[in-house]
């Protein structure tokens, strides 16, 4: 029976390249899950950011059209009809709520307030989803009718020129 020997101790070489090997899987999978971790921080902190510059120009947009509807309102008034007054009065009221909030939360109260909304109310919150997938949906086969249509007429014109070379004796 034949052992083999690497520094004195029998199958010392094998236990050493296989200890090696799992020091270095180790410290591999450690490198990766530490710059995983700094890369989702890294992107957390850039959604975050976007969403408060986001906010921000929409809050003021919101106050704009707030702002447009009260004028609206001072003139439905001097037309005498007082109900489209106070209806349009109400919705600029909300608008300029809406701009402010828009304007002055950061991207974690927005989202903690969202969240808060999505747990009251998850009905609402699955309509709205429903409602964004159908609209996405309709946008995607709208834009593929419009490239189907496209290369279809690419299509024509290829094959009508090939009818077009070969009724005149080309190849």
């Amino acid at each position: 029976m034949t052992t083999e020997q690497t520094s004195g101790r029998p199958g010392g070489a094998v236990a050493e390249v296989k200890e090696k090997g799992e020091q270095l899987v180790a410290s591999t999978q450690e490198q990766l899950s530490t710059r995983a971790h700094e890369l989702g921080e890294d992107a957390s902190f850039q959604v975050r950011e976007q969403l408060d510059r986001r906010s921000t120009q929409a809050g003021e947009q919101v106050q704009a059209l707030g702002d447009a509807l009260q004028s609206g309102v001072e003139q439905l008034r001097s037309e005498g009809n007082n109900l489209a007054a106070k209806a349009v009065a109400q919705v600029a009221t909300r608008a300029d709520d809406l701009g402010s909030y828009l304007q002055s939360a950061k991207a974690e109260q927005m989202l903690t307030d969202l969240e808060r909304f999505a747990r009251r109310r998850p009905w609402v919150t699955a309509g709205a989803g429903m409602l964004a997938g159908l609209v996405a949906s309709r946008f995607v086969k709208a834009s593929a009718d419009r490239r189907y249509a496209g290369s279809e007429s690419n299509g024509r014109s290829h094959a009508s020129q090939t009818q077009r070379s070969l009724a005149s004796g080309g190849v």
